[in-house]
């Protein structure tokens, strides 16, 4: 669990980059052999997830200023600093919004696209997750289990203390929603059907595994950490939206 991976002359190889780059290349190849298979033109697959990337990083980081609204009178550095101190949530939200504001723009059927990206999503953030593990952010909290790690030289995570390994959990996790989707995805389902199992699955396990997390930096909304209070919102807002599709369904078959 070391972030600092490699040195080649003034160039150095961080663990966290490392694994989101994994991630994005692999979650990419995943999308454009799906996207073949479905006869979708690649150059639509290319501009969405360059748009994705751009808002979903803008988003990730504005969330974390916002979470850290109250330290960043004593740590302005907070602002300039763009290698580290992103919110996940913020992502997922920026990059959805990116990639509907692109569908609009150019025509195509939003919900179908959607619906291709979020296997890939999924996938990109159980990379990302190992990341975090080998910088030792998104840390639990300390256990005194037999299920736990101890950090011995992480400039974030408490070092030579056990902790819950929640990266490695939600890393599973991750992955495991991935498989989930794409095994669903190969049968025939209505357009935003996938994308909102990702989106339930996704806030209800993140809702659960924030319980878990020690690091206190992520911001809290009541009694809730900002990442729960997020989940609450996705979990209740998915499930209006797929009552009301349902319900529009069932009345146009009926009319």
């Amino acid at each position: 669990m070391k972030n600092d991976l490699l040195h080649i002359g003034p160039i150095t190889i961080y663990g966290y980059g490392l694994m989101i780059a994994i991630g994005i290349i692999a979650a990419y190849q995943v999308l454009i052999t799906r996207a073949e298979k479905r006869h979708l033109e690649r150059c639509h697959m290319s501009s969405i997830t360059l748009w994705a990337l751009l808002g979903g990083f803008l988003s990730a980081k504005l969330l974390y200023w916002i979470t850290q609204g109250k330290n960043m009178m004593d740590h302005p550095e907070i602002l300039w600093n763009l290698s580290t101190g992103f919110v996940v949530y913020g992502g997922i939200v920026g990059g959805i919004l990116s990639g509907y504001i692109y569908c609009k723009m150019k025509g195509l059927n939003f919900l179908q696209h959607l619906d291709l990206f979020v296997p890939s999503i999924a996938l990109a953030q159980g990379f990302g997750r190992i990341g975090c593990l080998l910088a030792g952010c998104c840390y639990g909290e300390e256990t005194h289990g037999w299920f736990g790690i101890t950090f011995h030289d992480s400039e974030l995570a408490p070092n030579g203390v056990k902790l819950i390994p929640t990266q490695i959990l939600e890393s599973v996790f991750s992955f495991a929603l991935f498989f989930v989707l794409i095994v669903l995805a190969k049968r025939k389902k209505p357009d935003g059907f996938i994308a909102s199992l990702y989106l339930l699955i996704y806030s209800l396990g993140r809702f659960i595994i924030e319980f878990y997390r020690g690091d206190i930096i992520r911001g809290s909304v009541g009694i809730l950490s900002t990442s729960q209070f997020i989940s609450l919102l996705v979990f209740v807002a998915t499930c209006l939206i797929m009552l009301v599709k349902s319900y529009q369904t069932l009345r146009h078959r009926n009319a």
